[in-house]
């Protein structure tokens, strides 16, 4: 998993609530568990005016030239501005699969759907929760600034405005330390590689039948 430790990106807005993920990412791509290859297909329904399917050359769709991820300044954007209880719906870790492959590092809202927000972490995303206030100020500069950009570190649990201006958000420390680090759930464990081979070593031992091999 790739880690996270600060970024200054360009920022996009999704600027409607209730964003599930079925919308995030439709399921007929659901498919393939690769984690990789979803970017393309990110909001396909919003993205593109024809019906998308896997395998599709998504290059030769035609656009929707209304919806913002199409427009050319928001074009490499790292973090995605949303609206409250983001990610609702299903429980499909393809959402921030998608998001990730896309490009994006960070998604800021008021609020997150529960198992949508714990799977960010797991997947190289940081999900940001912020003040509806603070997120309401946050889409009007983005309307009014082309080239938004917003600082955001983990390390510091701070998003950090052109002008100066800081918003410190709450993060779980071990979830904190797993982004940080890298390190998803394979990761974790992979970390007590040699307790793991010294087990198996052991029950090798005593148990050796259950390795398919008789003393």
């Amino acid at each position: 998993m790739k880690a996270f430790k600060e970024v200054n990106g360009l920022v996009a807005p999704i600027d409607r609530a209730n964003v599930d993920t079925d919308m995030i990412i439709p399921k007929q791509f659901l498919k393939s568990i690769k984690r990789s290859g979803f970017g393309p297909n990110l909001f396909d329904e919003l993205r593109y005016l024809d019906e998308g399917q896997p395998g599709m050359d998504n290059s030769k769709r035609p656009l929707n030239p209304d919806f913002v991820l199409n427009q050319s300044r928001y074009q490499g954007a790292e973090i995605l501005l949303a609206r409250r209880n983001f990610g609702c719906g299903s429980s499909r870790e393809h959402a921030p699969w998608a998001l990730e492959d896309f490009g994006f590092r960070a998604v800021i809202a008021p609020s997150f759907a529960d198992i949508f927000y714990n799977n960010c972490f797991k997947n190289g995303v940081l999900p940001i929760v912020l003040d509806e206030a603070v997120v309401d100020k946050l889409f009007t500069a983005v309307d009014q600034t082309p080239g938004y950009r917003l600082k955001v570190s983990l390390e510091k649990q701070c998003v950090e405005t052109p002008e100066g201006e800081q918003f410190d958000f709450e993060v779980n420390e071990f979830r904190k330390h797993c982004l940080i680090n890298g390190l998803d759930d394979i990761g974790l464990t992979l970390q007590q590689a040699d307790a793991i081979r010294d087990y198996e070593k052991k029950r090798l031992q005593s148990a050796p039948w259950v390795f398919g091999q008789i003393q």
